[in-house]
């Protein structure tokens, strides 16, 4: 069995790391003190053993701002592949941060405005270089910062976007994000059934006990954030148990 790939989350407000609760942005909470910079975050956890970072502009998807500088740092100076999400409503800003070393773009709001987008960077960038973000609550994908509800389903959305050639899926319950009170099983382990689809689980992961039910439900990756940056275990740790 393939090891599930465990991401440590940055995610971005201000040129610093936070984190929110629910994706609220009045629950930011600045975790410079134990951890640094960004770019020195990345290099902690790629010291840890991380293959891979996860990295959301948060200025940029609640359009007050943008980070951009900081993840152009980051992929320069890490030679890790980085996924990068986060208010990226153009082809064009795709495009950029694809041009700057980032592996893959995480598409939300773009995806269900301008679907046409989704073959032309393929085309260009290959099909790893995608990956469609399916922030739901309640059954309902959530898009712009989670603030609006769209009509579809996590169902509907996989149907939809593996027809223009989507492989990979970032699925994230909103109600568990921030929580640390376990994912959102049920949803993912929905998805992991869809033929060809590979689920990427974020939201609610409190323990490595989670990461072994997310492994176990076949799910292709997990990004880890406030657990890491609260404490509930290392990466070190997660990557030796889930033996990743």
């Amino acid at each position: 069995m393939i090891p599930m790939q465990l991401i440590p989350a940055i995610d971005l407000m201000g040129g610093k790391i936070v984190r929110l609760t629910k994706g609220k942005a009045e629950t930011a909470k600045c975790y410079e003190n134990q951890f640094g910079t960004p770019l020195q975050a990345a290099e902690r956890w790629k010291s840890e053993g991380a293959g891979k970072l996860h990295i959301i502009d948060l200025d940029a998807a609640f359009s007050i701002g943008d980070n951009r500088g900081v993840i152009a740092e980051i992929t320069k100076n890490i030679s890790l592949p980085i996924q990068v999400g986060g208010g990226i409503r153009s082809y064009e800003a795709a495009e950029k941060l694809l041009k700057v070393g980032v592996a893959q773009v995480i598409l939300g709001s773009l995806a269900f405005s301008d679907p046409t987008v989704i073959p032309k960077i393929i085309k260009r960038f290959g099909y790893d270089s995608v990956i469609v973000a399916l922030d739901n609550k309640e059954g309902r994908i959530m898009v712009e910062g989670w603030q609006t509800e769209t009509a579809m389903t996590v169902d509907d959305a996989l149907e939809k976007y593996s027809e223009l050639g989507v492989e990979t899926y970032l699925i994230t319950s909103i109600a568990q994000d921030g929580m640390l009170n376990g994912p959102d099983l049920q949803t993912l382990s929905a998805a992991t059934m869809y033929p060809g689809a590979k689920v990427i689980a974020a939201g609610g992961i409190g323990s490595v006990g989670d990461l072994a039910a997310l492994k176990e439900i076949g799910c292709e990756g997990a990004v880890i954030g406030k657990a890491l940056y609260e404490g509930r275990f290392t990466l070190k740790e997660a990557l030796e148990k889930m033996g990743a």
